[in-house]
């Protein structure tokens, strides 16, 4: 693993012993919450391999529940997560699972609420770092250290450049860009992390284009 600062190697400044199952965690909930874009009232969190094995000790379970509540990794209240979201109402349920995955820090955080349901795995790779590898079926890899702007589209020509020229219009430089799709002509994700905070105005423009279904920013 590649580092850019000393504070990467330090790890982030957290609430909780393990920047892994605690910090990561955390973020992996708050991604989710973003990327669901109000508070969740009901919320599946699977956890898998070494999560599911330490979970309650390292506090990995009170991180995620802090991070759908939109705590960052620091703030005191995650200690007191769970509590918190039963009070809002809020229902939880935490399931150990057996399967083995590609990463041993794998949580998928299944979340809703009368308005719709958002699905996505992610993995803490160490120092509070993260990935989401899936959303609502589609595979990405989304760190979550960067603006970015996730499309849903369908696949058709010329929806990807047309998106690209509009990021160009604004002077938005990509530093990762990837697109999932189920099956050829249906639905697409584009998922683009881009080096600047991105205005709402931008996605409204995006949002205009020809076969662009909907467009959603997590900030950084």
């Amino acid at each position: 693993m590649k580092y850019r600062s000393v504070f990467d190697i330090i790890g982030p400044v957290m609430i909780g012993p393990s920047s892994s199952h605690t910090a990561g965690a955390a973020r992996i909930g708050r991604v989710a919450r973003s990327l669901f874009g109000r508070e969740p009232k009901w919320a599946n969190i699977s956890l898998y391999g070494s999560f599911a094995k330490t979970y309650k000790g390292h506090g990995t379970d009170v991180a995620i529940v802090g991070g759908l509540l939109d705590f960052d990794t620091d703030d005191t209240r995650i200690i007191h997560a769970i509590d918190i979201a039963k009070q809002k109402g809020m229902k939880l349920r935490f399931i150990e699972e057996d399967a083995v995955t590609d990463h041993p820090n794998t949580a998928r955080v299944i979340m809703g609420d009368h308005n719709g349901e958002l699905e996505l795995v992610g993995i803490s790779i160490g120092g509070g770092k993260i990935e989401i590898i899936e959303l609502n079926g589609f595979e990405l890899k989304l760190s979550g250290n960067h603006p970015a702007i996730l499309v849903v589209h369908n696949d058709r020509f010329g929806a990807i450049a047309s998106v690209a020229n509009i990021l160009a219009k604004y002077e938005l430089n990509i530093g990762h860009m990837e697109v999932a799709r189920k099956d050829i002509g249906k639905m697409a994700l584009m998922t683009i992390e881009v080096d600047q905070n991105i205005d709402d105005k931008i996605l409204i423009e995006l949002e205009q284009l020809p076969n662009i279904l909907k467009v959603t920013k997590i900030v950084d």
